[in-house]
């Protein structure tokens, strides 16, 4: 074999490598995502404003939007998450061994709170000789807590507190003033010394749950007409607020106590924080199992009456469940039109592909009807309070039907949002894990689902001035839809107690729910939105699942009040 030889052909310079952390080609530009939804006021939504107007409140819209806008913040959003995701710490003793049973929260929970109280959220309302004062404050309410709904329990129950502890005259006028501060002033002192106060409420016991006749904490009277407490509670929340009602055996039987933290002589009273409970959701929200061991308290109301005394707390409670749930089903509706605006697929944007459209008017609708629900308890209860026996009555059995269905609602709904994020929705960065985690609480919180359907049956059989108050309400629409007026004349005969009762109290509580939120949105809201409400919720067509309104329904009305 003989070798030969021959000029290699040129080669190209070898390009020099690419630095570092640098790509080599663009792969990352981010294009078909919905940018962020910050900047916006939250109080831009027309079914609320047009309920704080029907309800009395007009004259907060200005102070409502100002809240709007700071809940919208990015700000606002950035205190949720990081409350959420730094959750309260116990700290059982000091460094030196002294018991100090504190809970130490991140300064986002704090800031959140500042807000909550400056905006007179808390108990203000009580304060505030203004009528409407309370629709007021439960609008505000909604916004604020549809940032972050877990500081809203301490926020909520000083609020709720208030009525209670005016059953003891006495007390009411040393700490109501103090109950309805506009003023922050988180931290362990005598209670004379603060600026304003936080309240609690401790009523279930490991044994008996919602059955609080079987609690074994007990009380016994001191000479100083003081009471001493010995007993575990097994589910109280926010331990850092200054007062708590507590349910105690004593003598006379079950009765109400009021329980500060810290002693008018500045010492600590003793309440020791056995553990914190480690929760679905409500994260930001310390619920701790506290201990009573020679615990001071005075006795709110009469010994014996306890669940009767305390009773008016957990009605103001369940009104802000329904208040809270209605917030949170808008909140996650926000973040799932606002998705839709934004994401195109298949060539068109989200909001324009039909099946879209059907889900996203059902879910408004639903959101619609809570809310609507919600503003017309809350409404009611500031009637109540100024002595309309009428709205009263009314608010004794349609608060445990809105307390019942829009909790019930709530999960269901926040599901049905977060899968029209799709992927993105399930990634915590979206804040719709929270919403999901959050929405079961309200449900079970004041009571449970069997709870309210037997409340309601209690409020049938004690109390026929509820009913006939019910009534009023339906029949005042009456004849503006044939769908309804058959829901309501099939509801009359079930609303009879019969010996079965207690069996059908969930079917009855339901069918009352539709047919009190279908009334209320024949004679108030559009056209559009009571016809697609009595349709799909009222009538025989009716779909299981979100997004199954019929093909007849006015979509682009019912997309139109959707909120930002």
């Amino acid at each position: 074999m003989t070798a030969t030889s021959a000029t290699p052909a040129p080669q190209a310079p070898l390009a020099p490598p690419a630095p570092a952390g640098r790509p080599t080609a663009e792969t990352h530009e981010v294009t078909n995502q919905a940018p962020p939804l910050t900047g916006h006021d939250v109080a831009d939504d027309p079914v609320l404003i047009e309920g704080v107007r029907r309800e009395g409140a007009a004259w907060c819209l200005d102070d409502l939007h100002r809240i709007g806008r700071r809940t919208g913040s990015e700000e606002v959003q950035r205190w949720a998450d990081e409350a959420n995701r730094h959750e309260p710490e116990l700290r059982t003793h000091d460094r030196y061994g002294h018991r100090v049973d504190e809970v130490d929260f991140h300064p986002a929970y704090h800031a959140l709170m500042d807000v909550a109280i400056s905006e007179g959220l808390a108990g203000s309302a009580w304060a505030d000789d203004r009528a409407g004062a309370h629709v007021a404050r439960a609008a505000g309410f909604m916004v604020w807590s549809s940032a972050e709904s877990g500081h809203g329990c301490p926020v909520s129950m000083t609020y709720a507190v208030v009525p209670a502890l005016r059953h003891s005259p006495d007390l009411a006028r040393t700490y109501e003033p103090l109950l309805t501060s506009r003023v922050y002033d988180p931290g362990l002192r005598a209670p004379a010394d603060k600026r304003g106060l936080l309240a609690g409420m401790g009523m279930t016991e490991k044994q008996g749950g919602t059955d609080v006749r079987a609690n074994t904490t007990t009380a016994v009277e001191q000479a100083d007409d003081t009471w001493r407490l010995r007993g575990h509670k097994w589910f109280t929340s926010a331990p850092m607020n200054d007062l708590f009602l507590v349910l105690a055996q004593a003598p006379g039987g079950l009765s109400c106590f009021l329980v500060p933290r810290v002693l008018p002589d500045g010492s600590r009273n003793t309440f020791r924080i056995q553990r914190l409970k480690d929760k679905l959701g409500n994260r930001s929200n310390a619920s701790s199992e506290p201990e009573f061991d020679d615990t001071v308290a005075w006795l709110v109301g009469a010994e014996g009456k306890g669940v009767r005394t305390i009773i008016d707390m957990v009605t103001m409670t369940r009104l802000d469940c329904v208040l809270g749930s209605a917030a949170g089903t808008r909140a996650a509706l926000a973040q799932a039109a606002h998705h839709a605006r934004h994401r195109s697929v298949f060539g068109a944007k989200l909001i324009d592909q039909p099946l879209m459209r059907n889900v996203l008017a059902d879910l408004g609708l639903e959101s619609e009807a809570a809310t609507t629900l919600a503003l017309r308890l809350a409404g009611a209860a500031d009637r109540a309070q100024r002595g309309d026996d009428g709205e009263r009555a009314f608010l004794r059995l349609a608060t445990a039907v809105g307390k019942y269905w829009v909790c019930k609602r709530q999960p269901a709904a926040v599901a049905e949002a977060l899968e029209c994020l799709g992927g993105n929705g399930y990634d915590e960065a979206s804040g719709m894990p929270r919403l999901y985690r959050d929405a079961p609480l309200n449900g079970i919180w004041e009571g449970s689902g069997n709870v309210n359907a037997l409340d309601m049956l209690r409020a049938l059989a004690r109390e026929p001035a509820s009913l006939e108050a019910f009534r009023a309400e339906i029949e005042a629409a009456a004849g503006a839809d044939r769908r309804l007026d058959a829901a309501w004349r099939e509801l009359s005969g079930e609303l009879v107690l019969t010996e079965d009762a207690p069996l059908r109290a969930r079917r009855v509580i339901e069918r009352a729910a539709l047919v009190l939120q279908g009334a209320l949105l024949v004679r108030h809201a559009p056209a559009a939105v009571a016809d697609a409400f009595c349709a799909s919720r009222l009538a025989g067509d009716q779909g299981l699942a979100f997004g199954t309104l019929p093909p007849g329904s006015d979509f682009a009305a019912l997309l139109g009040r959707l909120p930002v």
